[in-house]
Parts: structure tokens; C-alpha cells; sequence
């Protein structure tokens, strides 16, 4: 099994546009059949200006992460973020 985990960066005053782009991510949970499991989360911390949010999720396979990674509905949610964020970080491993 494969876990992903992605970690983003928002510009300040796109928090609507955030929550969109994590609920389009949420929504490709039961439609893409590679992702196996899915957890988003906002930081709670306003001490840590690390990340603003985050994504677990699990994938049987490194093809299956690339499938979900070209899936077309992946590839449209993707979009909106690359727009509003300033930093993003991921790390992919076996467990």
C-alpha cells in the first residue's frame, strides 16, 4: 500500500477558494477507484504558518496514485489549486 500525503499553502483572502478546492478533493472520494482512502484537514494552529491544510490518502500501488494523479476529475480539481497556493510539500511511501 501506498500513503500520499500533500500539504498546501494558500494566499491569504482565497479561504472560499480553499474550501472549494478541498471539498472538490473530498467529492473524488468513491469516484476514482485507485483511491483507497482519504483524510482532509484545515490547521487549527494559528502558531504554525507552516501548511494550511492536508491530504492522506492511500492507493494499493504507485499505478494506482498515477492513475488517480491523471484521472480527468483529479486533473479538474487540481486546477482550482494551483491557482491559489503559494507552497505545496509530498511525501509517498509504503507501509
Amino acid at each position: 500500500m501506498i500513503k500520499h500525503i500533500v500539504m498546501w499553502k494558500f494566499k491569504e483572502g482565497t479561504e472560499k477558494e480553499m474550501n472549494e478546492f478541498l471539498s472538490g478533493l473530498k467529492g473524488l472520494y468513491g469516484q476514482i477507484d485507485a483511491l483507497k482512502a482519504l483524510e482532509i484537514g484545515v490547521s487549527v494552529n494559528p502558531d504554525d504558518n507552516n501548511y494550511d491544510a492536508v491530504m492522506i490518502s492511500e492507493f494499493e500501488s504507485l499505478e494506482g496514485l498515477k492513475a488517480y494523479k491523471t484521472d480527468p476529475r483529479h486533473v479538474k480539481v487540481s486546477s482550482l489549486c494551483k491557482s491559489i497556493r503559494t507552497d505545496r510539500g509530498s511525501v509517498d511511501f509504503e507501509f
